[in-house]
């Protein structure tokens, strides 16, 4: 276990290195609609640590291997405030699942050197976004190194369940429950309407407060002219139920009834198919004997016949 204080933790692994979180507007809104929307995903969920532009420290004792992912998921983490994401510190659980929004600056080397970065220390899924040009990159991991995916317009990510939509437009997202990713803009829009509802709500609670006091007195004064027909009504539903639950009651049995006599009609049938089955057998048996050239008193004695019941079966097969 460390013994280290946190100002020395903070010597060694430095909590900012001076550099903006995002070079522009698009790429900055990208940032926040990504790490904003996954916060609401995982809500209810506080094993699950989010955080955008944080550095990422993967090797104890070593504050030079770093990076600061524009977002990045550990799945198994605390929710909680962090200056840095110091690895040793987190139960050695690396960041799982990691986006990169680019911008402009970003050049291939960077991108190549980060591809490398979190391969090597472990992110199972990378999403790499260009706004600018609407291109999207998916990596997995696959043993000890991450490999692209073959471009896909629909891509739900196994560990999250946020589903990838590319149009033609844009790169939509959506949550587990099918909701999309709403912009900050859209759940102010979306805030400022719940909070206009609310207030209509409460008016239109207010009146209807107002119509049930009027109502309770007009039925007050109901309730009095009436109460006297009550116990009549009363006497007519229990009537009436009583009448349902024998009527329910004959239903049943007759229903059991014509159950009775299905089976009885399926046993007769059956019986039916049975002496069918029988007869043809001892016909058949009949014929075999004949044709072995066997006298019908040794054929009525094998089949267990007497001769009447053996002419019989003789007479059918004429």
């Amino acid at each position: 276990m460390h013994t280290l204080s946190a100002e020395e933790l903070r010597k060694i692994y430095p909590e900012s290195d001076g550099k903006p979180m995002a070079e522009n507007t698009l790429q900055f809104e990208w940032i926040a609609l990504i790490k904003l929307n996954l916060e609401a995903c995982f809500v209810q969920q506080p094993d699950v640590f989010i955080a955008a532009d944080l550095f990422w420290y993967p090797v104890e004792g070593n504050g030079g291997i770093r990076v600061a992912p524009d977002v990045m998921v550990a799945l198994g983490r605390p929710k909680g405030h962090r200056g840095s994401y110091i690895q040793f510190l987190e139960d050695n659980i690396a960041p799982q699942v990691i986006f990169e929004i680019l911008s402009p600056g970003n050049t291939r080397a960077e991108m190549a050197k980060k591809l490398k970065f979190y391969a090597n220390y472990g992110a199972l899924e990378y999403y790499v976004y260009d706004p600018d040009h609407n291109k999207l990159e998916i990596y997995t991991r696959h043993h000890d190194q991450l490999y692209p995916h073959a471009y896909q317009d629909v891509w739900v990510s196994p560990l999250l369940q946020v589903k990838f939509e590319w149009t033609t437009e844009t790169l939509l997202l959506s949550k587990p429950n099918g909701e999309p990713f709403l912009s900050y803009l859209e759940l102010v829009e979306f805030h400022d309407q719940a909070i206009e509802a609310l207030s209509e709500s409460r008016q239109l609670l207010k009146q209807e407060q107002q119509k049930l006091v009027e109502i309770k007195s007009e039925k007050q004064q109901i309730q009095r002219q009436y109460e006297a027909g009550l116990v009549q009504v009363a006497d007519a539903l229990q009537r009436a139920q009583e009448a349902s639950q024998k009527a329910e009651q004959e239903r049943q049995k007759a229903e059991q009834e014509r159950q009775k006599a299905e089976q009885e009609r399926q046993k007769a049938e059956q019986e039916r198919q049975k002496a069918e089955q029988e007869q043809s057998r001892v016909k058949n048996s009949i014929k075999a004997f004949q044709s072995m050239g066997l006298p019908n008193t040794e054929i009525a004695s094998i089949l267990g016949l007497s001769l009447e019941e053996l002419k019989a079966y003789l007479i059918d097969l004429l």
